[in-house]
């Protein structure tokens, strides 16, 4: 094994790591903003919920970056 694959394993890993840490950081600030907008409005639950759903992208992303990596890795180099 050369040095190559070991870099494009750490990308793969740090492409779903990384984009999982800033899921969660986002959907914290966002899911409490919204507990407190739905004691004042529980009219917004929808638009709240939308809003949670939207960080997961970048973690589906994320994976997918990490996949295509895998691929190339497997594919050698």
């Amino acid at each position: 094994m050369d040095i190559n694959t070991g870099l494009l394993a750490i990308g793969a890993g740090l492409a779903v790591g990384l984009a999982a840490l800033a899921t969660g950081w986002a959907q914290g600030r966002i899911g409490s903003a919204g507990a407190g907008a739905l004691t004042e409005k529980p009219e917004l639950f929808g638009s709240i919920l939308i809003m949670l759903a939207l960080p997961e992208t970048l973690v589906i992303l994320g994976f997918a970056v990490a996949a295509m990596i895998i691929l190339l890795l497997k594919a050698g180099g």
